[in-house]
């Protein structure tokens, strides 16, 4: 099957090249020349393990082609995907000034039949203003049928969540499109859920919404343990083994963050007042994640004793999430705004988001090679984000750095009694 991916992001990217590693052929659009030379030569815009391998591995094959001519990608497709932005208005409303402008595009570009689907994260009744911009804009004697195709990739991991889903979810009234996308999906092992375009559309943001909500009530109850002397560890562990609860997602720390969480639950906030529904349940989940950043700065300025001019601490992590360089709505942003504001000085290493940490951090943050470095002269260690390589981190050569030794656990990676006996003072999430 031929088919056309508009949008080379996290998204765009990796499906495109994991349809085309299943033997398709597909055309990437994108708007920005310049990355899109980058790409014909495969070289990938952001951090994704096995991405840029997969990307010149079909690239190589000839199953992948890059081009700004949306004619020049939809003409052959029979399958067309919308996977560009959506980000958050100041309303928390999703911006769908991308969609709609691809929608656009893509409605002058048609040829014969096509089914257009719409993989972007947009709110329920999008795909039905896609289908009268192509009604609009169309050529004479082209047709076409709508689909929504949402995501579930997780950054770090979206490769094999594309491959091995736990779900599909396919909305559309069509036929002749359930057919062709059945078809299209048949290599992955997901299961297929079949419902309207409408439907389709709100599961993604319930879904996104509802781990929002199981991370945001981990940091409420680990606000909890602090007060009443509990663990948050072996409370969420004991609840987290009930069968009908599990633990997935029922970690405490310093707040969500990434493209996804922080939008979606905006996004559906603004979708329910939109049709006379007050979401107070998503809108206290959203408090609780800003008030998890504000707490973990509050156990910083509490240690000093307000006096933190001129004490330099050691930030170890700064994408949202391990293994991607995404720095969007990433905690340690607020978190090292914050301190700077009490006359901190900020030292700071991440294995891979180094580079797009330059472009949003504020100024005078002093990015190190690792670890160890950022660690050197400085009066306290926080770690914000759990790399693999910050659990396994030799605390004595650590300690032989700082000028004090005092550890904030953002992630709770390391047990309190073993950082104890090491001479540090610990602060955990959760953990009295």
């Amino acid at each position: 099957m031929t088919i056309a991916v508009i949008g080379h992001g996290y998204v765009g990217l990796v499906t495109a090249a994991v349809f085309a590693d299943l033997g398709n052929t597909v055309w990437v659009v994108g708007r920005t020349k310049e990355k899109i030379e980058r790409l014909k030569v495969g070289i990938v815009p952001f951090f994704e393990p096995g991405l840029e391998e997969l990307v010149k591995r079909n690239l190589h094959a000839g199953r992948m082609k890059f081009t700004l001519d949306y004619k020049e990608a939809v003409k052959p497709s029979e399958v067309v995907i919308i996977s560009v932005g959506t980000p958050s208005k100041t309303t928390g409303e999703a911006d769908l000034t991308q969609v709609m402008a691809a929608a656009t595009s893509i409605a002058k570009a048609l040829v014969g039949y096509k089914v257009v689907v719409t993989k972007s994260t947009v709110p329920p009744g999008t795909n039905k203003k896609v289908a009268d911009i192509l009604n609009t804009h169309k050529p004479a004697g082209a047709s076409f049928a709508i689909a929504s195709v949402p995501e579930f990739l997780r950054e770090g991991t979206a490769i094999d969540d594309t491959l091995h889903p736990d779900r599909i979810v396919v909305g559309t009234s069509s036929d002749r499109a359930q057919e062709l996308l059945g078809e299209l999906h048949k290599p992955i092992d997901g299961k297929i859920v079949w419902c309207n375009v409408e439907t389709a559309e709100l599961i993604k943001y319930a879904s996104n919404s509802m781990l929002s909500t199981k991370i945001s009530f981990a940091n409420a109850i680990a606000f909890l343990s602090e007060k009443v002397g509990a663990d948050v560890e072996k409370v969420l562990e004991g609840v987290g083994l009930d069968k009908r609860i599990g633990r997935s997602f029922l970690y405490p720390g310093v707040g969500y963050g990434g493209s996804c969480f922080p939008k979606d639950v905006k996004a559906l906030i603004a979708i329910a007042e939109d049709y006379g529904y007050n979401f107070t349940l998503l809108k206290s989940v959203d408090n609780v994640n800003e008030e998890a950043k504000k707490n973990f700065v509050s156990k910083i300025v509490q240690h000093f004793g307000g006096k933190l001019k001129g004490k330099t601490i050691a930030i170890l992590g700064l994408s949202f999430k391990p293994n991607t360089d995404d720095m969007r709505e990433a905690p340690s942003i607020g978190i090292i705004t914050e301190l700077i504001k009490y006359g901190v000085s900020i030292t700071a290493y991440d294995p891979v988001s180094m580079e797009k940490a330059k472009t949003v951090l504020p100024k005078g943050v002093q990015l190190k090679g690792s670890a160890y470095e950022a660690a050197n002269g400085a009066h306290a260690v926080a770690v914000v984000t759990e790399w693999n390589e910050f659990r396994q981190l030799d605390l004595v050569r650590l300690a032989k750095h700082m000028k004090n030794l005092v550890l904030f656990d953002g992630r709770n990676i390391y047990d309190p009694v073993t950082v104890k006996r090491l001479g540090f003072m610990y602060y955990g999430v959760g953990r009295s």
